[in-house]
């Protein structure tokens, strides 16, 4: 018999993520990013996009998320979970899915915004035939 896997805690999430996405530093693009990733043990790690005047240093809130987990202990990402301030959900950039790989090629990945829409699906689906940390194992 297989077991449903663990209920996750997506008003939590979806609290961090908006919390978060109101301490973005946005001033170029005025894009507000949040995100929440929970991490194999239920604990929360939030972050927000951090832009800078070289564009290319820029940081996504997802990678920020996944840094704070990874600072704190983190070994796996279960679910990450992103707010944006939009009509419509908005999905990670293909860097955020990259890195969001490293950690699980199924982790789920849901996208909130101020409309009624709703991105709900999982990373390899967002990433097909992505490359890995299994890919190096050889």
């Amino acid at each position: 018999m297989k077991t449903a896997a663990p209920k996750l805690p997506l008003r939590k999430l979806a609290a961090a993520a908006r919390n978060a996405a109101r301490n973005a530093r946005a001033p170029y693009s005025g894009f507000r990013v949040g995100a929440a990733v929970l991490d194999d043990t239920g604990r929360v790690h939030a972050g927000c996009n951090v832009e800078n005047a070289s564009l290319g240093l820029t940081i996504c809130a997802e990678r920020a998320a996944v840094f704070a987990a990874v600072t704190a202990g983190a070994k796996t990402i279960r679910c990450v979970l992103i707010h944006t301030p939009t009509p419509t959900p908005t999905a990670p950039c293909g860097a955020c899915r990259q890195v969001l790989r490293e950690f699980s090629a199924n982790t789920r990945v849901i996208a909130l915004c101020d409309g009624p829409g709703r991105l709900d699906t999982t990373l390899d689906r967002l990433l097909p035939d992505s490359f890995g940390p299994d890919n190096l194992a050889a």
